[in-house]
């Protein structure tokens, strides 16, 4: 037997695996989406073609909640790579000392969605929330009834994004910290060397050595985001008026609620297929580049 063929035979179970658990879904996925299906009577199929896609791409509610969806992950990311990346470098600056650091700091990591939405509901609720009578003590806003977190339309679904930076930054510390132990230390005494100060060391030595550690991060952290249900379910419920409601919710809404299969299965496909072209896209900006 060939090396090749010794390859594709200890690849074949996982292939299967990934075929029976993957593949077929998404598969059906489809399929459902060209069909008028109802929940109450899913053996009754009415073909209608391309329709689901049309109404979904013409929803105004859809879009909004795409764009909320768009907002919710650029937010979170963009903090979870600024905190968890500051985060990597000092525990990089103390090195071995920062064993118990570490660990501290990957304890939200253990808690469920479930949990931390709980957690940050109560932290952020109303008048009665920990953290506006924290602020109101404090004397930074008037009265505990001022920021109304999970209520005003403006601010929810930036509000319910705290819980998942808190949950997930943890994350992306410990891969960039990972990244960063395994940068040649060479490299950073020649550019020592050449009078090179610390800002000019993590943006020519660090950043580019970090690239594919970051597109790792970008791609996983950014799908993670982009179809999160339960930590945002859990505070608020989409509301209030759809305000933090994103597309995992929308889809939701449309199978469960209004029994509407077809149109659900469309709409989550589209989203699939964004989501790969988002993905790709990071890959070939990020990552790329690195091997060019």
């Amino acid at each position: 037997m060939t090396e090749h063929r010794f390859v594709l035979l200890m690849l074949l179970p996982a292939a299967l695996f990934l075929s029976l658990l993957v593949a077929y879904p998404v598969a059906l996925l489809a399929y459902n989406s060209f069909f008028d299906v109802k929940l109450i009577d899913p053996a009754s199929r009415i073909w209608v073609g391309l329709a689901n896609y049309a109404d979904a791409l013409t929803s105004k509610r859809l879009l909004e909640s795409a764009i909320r969806t768009l907002n919710y992950s650029a937010f979170a990311l963009f903090f979870e790579l600024v905190f968890g990346f500051g985060a990597a470098l000092l525990f990089a600056a103390i090195a071995n000392q920062s064993h118990l650091h570490r660990t501290v700091f990957a304890l939200p990591l253990m808690i469920s969605p479930i949990v931390a939405g709980l957690l940050w509901r109560f932290l952020l609720v109303g008048n009665i929330g920990i953290l506006n009578h924290g602020l109101a003590a404090l004397g930074i806003i008037p009265n505990p009834g001022a920021i109304k977190w999970l209520s005003d339309t403006d601010i929810v679904i930036y509000s319910v994004a705290v819980a998942d930076i808190w949950l997930t930054t943890s994350f992306v510390a410990l891969v960039s910290y990972a990244g960063l132990t395994n940068i040649p230390k060479d490299l950073f005494e020649a550019a020592r060397i050449d009078g090179a100060n610390a800002a000019e060391r993590l943006w020519h030595v660090t950043l580019p050595m970090m690239r594919p550690v970051i597109a790792v991060i970008v791609i996983v952290r950014g799908i993670d985001a982009l179809k999160t249900f339960d930590l945002i379910w859990i505070q608020t419920q989409g509301g209030p008026r759809q305000a933090s409601e994103v597309l995992s919710m929308n889809i939701y809404q449309r199978m469960v609620r209004y029994g509407d299969l077809g149109q659900a299965s469309a709409t989550a496909t589209l989203f699939l297929v964004f989501m790969m072209i988002l993905a790709g896209l990071a890959y070939w900006k990020i990552w790329r580049p690195s091997h060019g």
